[in-house]
């Protein structure tokens, strides 16, 4: 008797839950019959996959590799299901993308305004996340693809270039600073920055440091629209990517000398994973980023997918 998906699903839920009251419940099953399927699964491996003599249940060695290979089933699966129902002509279909948090500020509309302009069928569900996350995301295929920035990678993460990110000092429109702006002028400026939360803080940070600035910082946030709003609404000026003022009337991007040193913006994904249509859809049109930056997708465009 060969085990069925259920099987795999049980034995993934009494791991995580370490317990099998809990894992019932969320299975919605009782639990005499959870563990009836799972002693039925262990019959059928010739072996004990879960610990059970301690107070939290347990994978057993055996039960460790068993269930490694249940999750990489699962996903094959899951994979399968997704390019069934994929369709080729974009009439319809589903996009999981996950991007870090600065992104959001300049890339993400454009971006979706142009597939949904296009492609209006194609539902899509965004993450915000940290660089970190989203490579284990997409490794366990919670996404499809990820936009973050070059560096080292994951195993069995692939990147793809996209463009370059310039940092600048940005500020309100009616307050801007002579252009370029020396950094050293920016010790009487008062600013506003993400916290260390951010890849960019760290970046901003190293940058005023070799330097020798010492920033008056007066706003320390977790999200770049609390920096957006706080610019644009007080005396307080912020370090971000130029192309954020693009989205923002009311903002200006002011060159600093010597400039932040750029980032590498990259496509992530999975190495060998099932591209669905939207999904190659969606890289094609961030791949027009690569010699023209953001702007490149403001206005009308054409292209092919491919697989």
């Amino acid at each position: 008797m060969a085990p069925e998906l259920r099987h795999l699903r049980y034995l993934l839920a009494v791991a995580e839950h370490g317990n099998f009251t809990r894992a019932a419940a969320d299975l919605h099953l009782s639990q005499p019959t959870l563990s009836q399927q799972i002693r039925q699964l262990e019959r059928m491996a010739g072996m004990p996959l879960l610990d059970r003599t301690g107070r939290t249940v347990r994978l057993t060695d055996a039960g460790t590799v068993y269930a490694r290979h249940a999750r990489a089933a699962l996903a094959e699966l899951a994979a399968a299901e997704r390019a069934v129902h994929d369709v080729e002509d974009l009439s319809r279909g589903h996009l999981r993308i996950a991007l870090t948090p600065s992104f959001t500020a300049y890339l993400l509309g454009p971006l979706l305004t142009a597939m949904r302009e296009r492609y209006p069928g194609i539902s899509v569900d965004v993450r915000e996340s940290s660089q970190d996350t989203i490579e284990s995301g997409l490794l366990d295929d919670e996404f499809d693809l990820g936009i973050a920035f070059a560096g080292p990678h994951s195993p069995g993460i692939e990147a793809a270039p996209l463009f370059t990110e310039t940092l600048s000092l940005v500020t309100a429109v009616d307050r801007e600073p002579h252009s370029p702006l020396p950094v050293h002028e920016l010790a009487r400026l008062d600013l506003a920055l993400l916290n260390a939360d951010f890849a960019t803080r760290g970046h901003i940070d190293a940058y005023l440091v070799e330097q020798g600035v010492t920033p008056r910082i007066m706003l320390d946030a977790n999200s770049v629209q609390a920096v957006v709003e706080a610019v644009t609404r007080t005396t307080l000026v912020t370090i971000l990517p130029g192309a954020v003022a693009r989205e923002h009337p009311g903002l200006t991007a002011v060159a600093l000398t010597p400039p932040i040193p750029t980032r590498a913006v990259v496509l992530l994904s999975r190495a060998g994973a099932y591209r669905s249509a939207a999904a190659t859809a969606f890289a094609e049109l961030t791949r027009r980023l690569n010699a023209n930056g953001p702007a490149a997708i403001a206005g009308p465009f054409e292209f092919e997918t491919g697989r």
